[in-house]
Order: structure tokens, then C-alpha cells, then sequence
């Protein structure tokens, strides 16, 4: 599943920055979106872009396109 899948509220662990590449996947690594994280989506827009989700303790605001490339496993 990838982080663009989960809905508000749910949690999981990043398995796998996939096909985000270059400077964007450095940016995203930067920010502290790294495999084995946790993970939680706290708000998505109206729209569904941007995902707003919380790793490491701060929230990030990720574009659907990002949030895409990301996989995670969804935990209870």
C-alpha cells in the first residue's frame, strides 16, 4: 500500500521510498521520510493534494504525487 492509500488517523511504517528520485527523494530523506519510520496521516484535502502526515514527531505536508511513491505497511 502506499501512503497515498491511508486515510486520517491511520498509522504505519514506511517499507520503501519508491520512484521518487534525484533531488526530490534527497529532500523527502532530508525531512526524515526514511524506511522503517512511522508513520500517520493526521489530514488529507478536500481534493485529496496535499497529505498532510506526522513522522518523527512534526507534520509534513507531502504532494499526492510523493506520497505515492512512498509504500508503507499499515499498523493497528
Amino acid at each position: 500500500m502506499h501512503l497515498a492509500m491511508m486515510k486520517p488517523g491511520q498509522q504505519g511504517k514506511i517499507v520503501h521510498i519508491g520512484t521518487a528520485v534525484g533531488p526530490i527523494k534527497r529532500r523527502l530523506m532530508d525531512m526524515g521520510v526514511l524506511a522503517g519510520e512511522p508513520v500517520r496521516v493526521e489530514k488529507v484535502a478536500p481534493l485529496g493534494d496535499p497529505i498532510e502526515v506526522t513522522i518523527k514527531g512534526y507534520n509534513l505536508s507531502l504532494r499526492k504525487k510523493e506520497a505515492e511513491g512512498i509504500e508503507v505497511e499499515v499498523t493497528p
